[in-house]
């Protein structure tokens, strides 16, 4: 038997066993699972109730609400919100959500920096004001440094 084949079996072997770690890690990950499951309802809520009128009904209802409060909710002075704002804005709150959990249940720890800057930009989809977001994402980045510089172990990563 060749080197070449030697090396060729480690190199399968190797694959094989870091494909399985990978299927592992994902099959355990059920705060991500429940936490995607989640976005995609919460899609189908804000999509059915923009198909049958829920946000015109509350335009109408507000319309009628003296003090001039005739706007709220629906626009805030720096966004209209309307049905994929509504998601994207929902869908930030989830993963923020599940940047908590990952943080306050052991079980469920894992790196948040991604999670973090992926709700970040689901938020600024939502407003719609990227002049706002991008000091938030970078200010995102650094806690996320941060926290993970804190929670890190000494001679592990």
């Amino acid at each position: 038997m060749s080197k070449r084949d030697f090396d060729e079996k480690d190199e399968k072997e190797l694959s094989k066993q870091e494909e399985k770690s990978v299927e592992e890690k994902w099959e355990r990950d059920r705060l991500g699972a429940l936490t995607w499951a989640a976005i995609l309802i919460w899609a189908g809520v804000v999509m059915l109730a923009a198909n049958l009128g829920a946000f015109n009904l509350m335009r109408a209802f507000t319309e009628r609400l003296p003090l001039g409060l005739g706007n709220f909710p629906f626009e805030f002075g720096f966004f209209p919100i309307e049905a994929w704002s509504v998601f994207w804005l929902g869908a930030a709150v989830i993963l923020l959500i599940q940047v908590v959990a990952r943080l306050l249940i052991p079980e469920f720890r894992r790196p948040v920096t991604g999670t973090l800057i992926i709700a970040i930009i689901f938020f600024g989809l939502g407003i719609g004001q990227w002049q706002c977001v991008w000091p938030i994402i970078l200010i995102a980045i650094g806690i996320g440094i941060l926290l993970r510089g804190f929670t890190r172990k000494d001679g592990k990563e």
